[in-house]
């Protein structure tokens, strides 16, 4: 902001405050309000501050978009904008990938062959997956036959999941039926419909 009168140095910051954390585009009456200042002055801040920040070739700048203002990337840096959103977009789990996870996370350390024996299918595929997408990782050995590889979740899942350790999960209880519950679907899924 070296650039700006000192005059509006304040009232620029000010504005420049909001404008970083609005959604949406932020309508000069809304801004003249929050900043108790004139929308002429208001109007005076942008035209300032967008200049400043063309001036000094920064990687964003001030908009008016949709009756409002807004900071956005600037157009000449467009094509690192693109990679970094197309690369780093999350695309959404599968509803097996979502269940593998949720065996893993509780589960945990588990082999491949557990993981299939709760889902009842192989459960290699949404494995791979998980732990391309760093959900997932191998965390060591079975001491038994074959020594099968254990899996566990990662930093990067407690990330997502805004956890700090995996004991912070909700309890499986809320989930889970009661015995009489369990008792009565196995009745009723019985082919001949006995005890």
């Amino acid at each position: 902001m070296s650039g700006l009168p000192e005059d509006l140095r304040a009232e620029a910051a000010a504005l420049e405050a909001v404008l970083t954390v609005a959604t949406e585009p932020v309508p000069p009456g809304v801004l003249a309000e929050l900043l108790e200042v004139p929308v002429e002055r208001v109007e005076q801040l942008g035209a300032a501050l967008a200049a400043s920040y063309e001036a000094d070739e920064r990687g964003f700048q001030l908009a008016r978009v949709a009756g409002g203002f807004r900071l956005q990337s600037h157009p000449a840096y467009q094509g690192y904008v693109e990679r970094f959103v197309f690369d780093e977009a999350p695309s959404k789990l599968s509803p097996a990938a979502l269940e593998t996870l949720a065996i893993v996370a509780y589960k945990q350390p588990i082999s491949r062959a557990q993981i299939a024996a709760v889902r009842g299918v192989n459960a290699d595929g949404v494995l791979r997956v998980l732990v391309q997408r760093g959900y997932v990782e191998p965390v060591g050995r079975d001491d038994g036959p074959g020594q099968a590889v254990l899996f566990g979740t990662t930093a990067e899942f407690l990330e997502r999941l805004g956890l700090d350790r995996v004991e912070d999960l909700p309890p499986l209880e809320g989930f889970v039926p009661d015995v009489a519950t369990v008792e009565a679907l196995e009745h009723v899924l019985r082919p001949d419909g006995g005890p």
